[in-house]
């Protein structure tokens, strides 16, 4: 992570602000903004309102997309 692109494509995430859109990751950056699918929504969020994941929200990620690529195939 770089201070002049925080949170690149593929960085674990959070909310600063809030828990109820669960850990993410983020799926694209434009300029400041971030879309992230978090384990509840998908979000354009700022990179600003964002923070680095702690290791426990990274596997709670990752076991999120495992779960939901067996169920439904494909990338998530």
């Amino acid at each position: 992570m770089t201070m002049d692109q925080p949170y690149r494509e593929g960085t674990y995430v959070a909310h600063t602000g809030t828990d109820v859109y669960g850990p993410g990751k983020v799926l694209g950056t434009d300029g400041e903004l971030r879309r992230v699918r978090f384990t509840h929504f998908v979000a354009t969020i700022h990179a600003r309102d964002l923070r680095a994941a702690s290791p426990n929200e990274k596997e709670q990620v990752e076991a999120w997309l495992q779960q939901k690529a067996a169920q439904h195939g494909g990338r998530w």
